[in-house]
């Protein structure tokens, strides 16, 4: 390896040295290796060949697990790289019961709204403060909705939420909305959506119970056109435990 590089965390023409990163998603390829997508800082989602991390005596494997965060090297000048090497930053936070799935949700929102190789360090640095939130209980909810707005702004399907076109003012605090995903909110007495929370999520502040509850219906309305039925295997899950509980 280029040593200079690799000291500053460079890159060169056909490689990236210690670039701060988080695995997303993974899966076996042949007998001992893996393919894992990771979000980088710099360089967007990458795909990665983790060759031979599956053999007994590999000790990568177990650093290439979802929410850990780390550094790693790579090399290769097709789409699919070279992992090189691999290391923890620092210690990290152990998601467990509902904000571990809530993770994997986040993961499943970042693999179908970042382009591979589609540079966002804002999307790297939302989802960091995402994970360290859902590691309190209190604060699952708000997580969630902060990073899903942060995530849709930062990929160019940013929600007007201030002001209705339809009838030419700024939106009210007591008054009702329907919401067009495209258009904004549309003041209707019989909207779902009231102005409080269009404010609310406009300026990330999810305090009022009731904020959270119609926040978390306007966007799973919003993913769910952009997405254009595609299921989240992570959203099925989280339901299934919450009725549970």
């Amino acid at each position: 390896m280029n040593g200079p590089c690799k000291a500053l965390g460079l890159m060169t023409d056909s490689a990236v040295y210690l670039q701060p990163a988080f695995i997303l998603q993974q899966r076996k390829f042949k007998e001992t290796s893996l393919i894992v997508d990771v979000l980088t800082r710099d360089f967007g989602r990458v795909p990665l060949l983790a060759k031979g991390v599956r053999k007994a005596k590999s000790k990568t494997a177990g650093l290439l697990q979802p929410f850990i965060p780390i550094k790693l090297s790579y090399a290769g000048k097709a789409e699919l790289k070279l992992l090189t090497d691999v290391e923890i930053i620092h210690s990290f936070i152990d998601l467990k019961g509902l904000a571990l799935y809530c993770g994997f949700y986040i993961n499943e929102l970042v693999v179908y709204f970042l382009h591979q190789y589609d540079p966002h360090p804002d999307v790297f640095n939302h989802y960091r403060e995402c994970l360290s939130c859902l590691s309190d209980s209190s604060k699952i909810e708000t997580a969630l909705r902060v990073f899903e707005l942060n995530l849709m702004d930062a990929v160019g399907y940013g929600l007007q939420l201030d002001y209705d076109f339809n009838n030419e003012k700024a939106v009210h605090p007591l008054t009702k909305y329907h919401f067009n995903v495209e258009q904004g909110p549309v003041e209707a007495l019989d909207g779902h959506f009231a102005g409080k929370t269009l404010q609310a999520m406009k300026s990330r502040e999810f305090t009022d119970p009731q904020v959270l509850i119609e926040a978390k219906n306007l966007m799973r309305t919003v993913i769910a056109v952009y997405l254009q039925g595609k299921p989240l295997k992570s959203r099925a899950v989280i339901n299934k435990i919450i009725n549970y509980l």
